[in-house]
């Protein structure tokens, strides 16, 4: 009689996937950034990041957690970008300027990301049940305005600008155009088509500044 003894095989387990918290936020800016806040489920995200829904809960608490995080993101990514370029010491106004709207322009029809502006393509289509996040997106309008014009403002203080400018107004216009280009490549304009619209700009540049105010 043998004494030999079988012993039960035991199935080994894989490692359960560890949840990248840098790749699902990407994800979820894309799906946001296509559809707007409101019309992007749960389900379509837990479907884009590959992530459970009870994983997505606890990292972010909520949808509009996430779609916070995805703004941080944003800002961290690409809006900031273009704000470094304002604090430049070696190019001229109307260098700074120009920089700024082709820096944005290149952003904006970046084939790796969805065409225009994250935040102005989220904040489209807002109802009242979205009162906080519409009112975050539109703080955020407001601090690119702002940050223009205390670019503008630092550089009049510098003698850079003629004394006559009403820098909030410039700044206002320089915002309108970025805003403008966002609807823009967001219904298809090419880069290449975006870059003639700034040389128009940039070429009224000087008359701009002459406009009495």
């Amino acid at each position: 009689m043998s004494t030999e003894q079988t012993t039960p095989v035991r199935k080994c387990r894989g490692r359960p996937k560890q949840f990248e918290r840098e790749t699902a936020l990407k994800k979820a800016l894309n799906l946001f950034w296509l559809h707007g806040y409101e019309a992007t489920s749960l389900a379509d995200l837990v479907e884009a990041t590959g992530a459970k829904a009870p994983t997505l809960y606890a990292e972010f608490g909520n949808k509009e957690g996430l779609f916070r995080a995805a703004v941080e993101h944003y800002l961290d990514a690409f809006y900031k970008k273009s704000f470094r370029l304002l604090d430049r010491t070696d190019l001229s106004v109307e260098q700074t300027v120009e920089q700024y709207l082709r820096t944005i322009a290149d952003m904006f029809t970046d084939r790796d990301t969805p065409s225009g502006c994250f935040i102005i393509n989220a904040a489209s289509g807002m109802s009242s049940s979205s009162k906080d996040i519409a009112e975050m997106l539109r703080s955020l309008h407001l601090s690119q305005e702002s940050t223009l014009r205390n670019f503008l403002d630092e550089k009049k203080r510098s003698q850079d600008l003629p004394q006559n400018i009403d820098c909030a107004l410039m700044a206002k216009y320089i915002s309108t155009v970025v805003q403008g280009m966002s609807v823009q490549a967001r219904d298809g304009t090419s880069n290449e088509q975006l870059a003639r619209l700034i040389d128009l700009v940039m070429h009224s540049w000087r008359q701009l500044l002459a406009v009495p105010l």
